[in-house]
């Protein structure tokens, strides 16, 4: 083969494995997507979440291994408060990460330790304690659900500072913002904009408020195209339409005060 046509070849094959790497692990160098090219915080979860297998509701809560529905009753499945006033977490990290990755999920749970009185802890032995792996897409369970608990966080787009805490709020027991009991002041559902196999996840809870305000602007608000069919919105603010719902890219004041107020920290 000429030189010269050989040489072209092996640059075109170069350029080509470069490029499949960079789609392999999209977040090894921590970098954020265009800002352009933004989701709401759902729409990406769901994204990642396209080809997971099990069941999961309202697009990203693993089904409970130890309750008969999501709610904590009596405060059973919230995490033990320390002897000396913080709330500690264990958990493991897969070492399937790079060390990149696991210092965005290292830098995700920084907020929690400064703002509030939950503190991640390194496992050592606990019995009950958060096993962070990447699995096919981002999910958790709601509160502590006892034993080996997973928190998948995907590498394939799972690893945004948003993202994380959003699955962490979760694990700490904290349900979406649009199935608060009193949302029906503050949003309406399109139930004719929802397709058919979603509208459960449009059901409220009887959820435990905190004495807080409905929060369009915390990490646990679903945006307001998800789950559509194509004919429009699925959630529409009220009474201002135009409020902006699920583009928060961390925790709210409001997502903080909350943790305290479950958890009776004294932040």
């Amino acid at each position: 083969m000429d030189l010269t046509l050989l040489s072209a070849v092996f640059t075109v094959l170069l350029g080509f494995s470069a490029q499949s790497h960079s789609l392999v692990r999209s977040h090894d160098e921590g970098v954020d997507p265009d800002p352009s090219q933004r989701l709401d915080i759902t729409s990406r979860i769901l994204g990642a979440n396209r080809r997971v297998s099990q069941i999961l509701v309202e697009g990203d809560v693993a089904i409970s291994k130890t309750r008969n529905a999501m709610k904590c009753w009596g405060g059973y499945c919230t995490w033990k408060k320390s002897y000396n006033g913080l709330v500690e977490v264990p958990y493991t990290i897969s070492d399937y990460y790079y060390d990149s990755e696991k210092a965005s999920i290292l830098k995700a749970m920084e907020t929690f330790h400064q703002k509030t009185c939950v503190r991640f802890v390194p496992h050592r032995g606990q019995t009950d304690y958060l096993s962070i792996e990447s699995e096919l897409g981002c999910w958790s369970s709601v509160g502590r659900d006892g034993g080996h608990q997973v928190v998948s966080l995907s590498v394939y787009g799972c690893l945004e500072h948003g993202t994380i805490q959003h699955e962490l709020l979760h694990a700490l027991g904290f349900h979406h913002e649009h199935t608060r009991s009193d949302r029906d002041r503050y949003v309406r559902i399109n139930w004719g904009n929802v397709q058919a196999m979603n509208k459960y996840d449009f059901h409220k809870k009887d959820t435990n408020n905190l004495n807080t305000p409905y929060d369009y602007t915390s990490v646990m608000h679903y945006g307001r195209t998800v789950f559509s069919s194509g004919f429009g919105d699925t959630i529409t603010p009220i009474p201002d339409s135009s409020v902006a719902v699920g583009q928060s890219k961390e925790m709210s004041d409001i997502d903080i005060l909350r943790i305290n107020r479950l958890y009776r920290c004294r932040n």
